[in-house]
């Protein structure tokens, strides 16, 4: 391994405090948690733990700062916006160096989510400028009618450890272009990266407190976000994570009727019909399943092979990821790095030891990397899966792949669909009738047609049934941080 450690150039990047008010301040009880390196297990640094106090302070300056930045012309937020995504790609070395850092992922990937990150930040930059209202036709003579579109508030960002970079830009970046201020939590296994982008945001010009962030515990976190539940001043959550998470979100809400976008757990499937160009699917496959180590809410769980194909696309993708180089971020020829964390690893090699258990093979890996780490697990394609197996019914969230084989379309759509999930779906065909058939059929909000890298900062992303509402992304994600208000003028007659 040729290995150097990760530095920082900008070493003033890595903060150890939560923003609040445009000031940098420790936890209001002084309490504190430690940061690792989930390659190694050492402490990177120390962050604040926070409580309601800093949950609440975050939410008052928020709400102070929320008249001038709605007021602000979309010119100038657009400007400072624009500013933030320079900054941004102008320090992409040292975010993708603390990406890899906190997250692990190889460097190369950490450098390539914060080119995504900038994509949603600069898109949105630009749709600022384009929050076009309406002029309603009125039924009467002497009368004017409009749609306006408003911010809707304060804005409770809660962000996940996968995509530290990323995350942020996709939730902040247009509530900042429609006009709202933010409060965010972070996730605390990946705060870093989210610091560093606020204090990027604030060097572009983003004023005082517009945008707040503070850090917590996972034990602290749900003190920090009840705070927000149950603040009126908060009308929006943003939350990517866990269904269970969101479903006690969408619960506690209730009460003050935030609006909310939830983008949830998921269970994709990729279906490779017989028809399908193989090289071309397990080239897709590829793509879609190991990025970030499988660590994604959109990689594909469940994989279903026409039988014709099956052994074909079987060897093919073995191959491929028997290939793969597991290792540190600091090894440039890493291509998977350490899971995030212990708990992340268990379920991985429970979901395997159960397929395996229940008549699975193991055609390579399915074994813990114990001489690189605690945290690292071998890139795995299993034979012979069934829906009985846990790594069916639940998100794997690692480098698993599933194989089960299929004779009939009918079959397989139903086999795809019978998931609560719906976040993505992919399948590889070349039968053009077949596409509109299938991609109709599935019960999802994202669906790739012979294509396995699918986000872009133009389109909508979000799922359907327990995977989520709204969408992030494009000028549905830019909606779902405005209302609309009507305004009838009469008398102009």
């Amino acid at each position: 391994m040729n290995a150097t450690p990760l530095r920082l150039q900008r070493t003033e990047l890595q903060r150890s405090a939560n923003f609040i008010a445009g000031a940098w301040t420790p936890a209001a009880s002084g309490a504190s948690f430690a940061v690792t390196d989930p390659a190694t297990g050492n402490t990177i640094t120390s962050v604040p733990d926070s409580g309601a106090a800093d949950a609440r302070a975050a939410v008052d300056a928020a709400q102070a700062a929320l008249p001038a930045w709605r007021k602000l012309p979309a010119k100038q937020r657009a400007a400072i916006i624009k500013r933030w995504n320079d900054l941004v790609l102008a320090h992409q070395d040292d975010l993708g160096t603390l990406i890899s850092l906190e997250q692990g992922k190889p460097l190369a990937e950490g450098k390539g989510e914060v080119a995504y990150a900038a994509s949603y930040i600069e898109w949105f930059g630009e749709a600022a400028t384009r929050m076009n209202g309406e002029v309603i036709p009125a039924p009467v003579a002497g009368r004017r009618m409009f749609a306006l579109r408003e911010p809707v508030g304060v804005v409770a960002a809660i962000t996940p450890w996968n995509f530290p970079a990323a995350m942020i830009a996709r939730k902040i970046a247009p509530a900042l272009a429609a006009g709202c201020t933010v409060v965010c939590k972070p996730a605390e296994d990946t705060p870093l990266t989210s610091l560093a982008l606020v204090l990027l945001a604030h060097e572009a010009g983003v004023p005082a407190g517009v945008l707040n962030i503070v850090t917590a515990s996972r034990e602290r976190t749900p003190e920090v976000v009840d705070q927000w539940l149950d603040d009126s001043r908060v009308r929006k959550i943003t939350f990517t994570g866990s269904t269970p998470v969101g479903k006690h979100l969408a619960r506690r809400s209730a009460d003050t009727l935030k609006k909310l976008s939830l983008e949830l757990g998921g269970n994709a499937p990729f279906i490779v019909f017989e028809d399908a160009d193989v090289a071309a699917a397990v080239d897709g496959f590829m793509a879609a399943k190991f990025r970030n180590g499988g660590q994604t809410c959109v990689c594909p769980n469940r994989v279903f092979v026409h039988r014709s194909v099956y052994e074909a696309f079987a060897q093919q993708l073995s191959a491929r990821v028997a290939a793969l180089h597991v290792g540190p971020a600091c090894d440039p020829s890493s291509q998977i790095g350490p899971m995030i964390n212990d708990r992340a690893v268990e379920k991985i090699a429970r979901h395997v030891e159960d397929a395996v258990a229940k008549g699975a093979k193991v055609l390579t890996g399915g074994r813990r990397l114990t001489d690189l780490g605690p945290t690292y697990y071998a890139p795995t394609v299993l034979s012979g899966a069934t829906a009985s197996m846990a790594c069916a019914c639940e998100e794997t969230f690692g480098p698993v792949a599933p194989l089960t084989m299929f004779d009939d379309e009918a079959e397989v759509i139903a086999a795809a669909n019978d998931t609560p999930f719906g976040l993505a779906a992919y399948f590889y065909s070349q039968d053009i009738r077949r596409i509109w058939r299938v991609a109709d059929a599935l019960e999802s909000g994202i669906v790739g047609i012979n294509e396995g890298a699918l986000a872009a900062e133009a389109a909508p992303f979000g799922g359907v049934k327990e995977s989520g509402y709204g969408r992030e992304g494009s000028t549905h994600g830019l909606d779902d941080y405005l209302h609309i208000k009507y305004v009838c003028q009469g008398g102009l007659d």
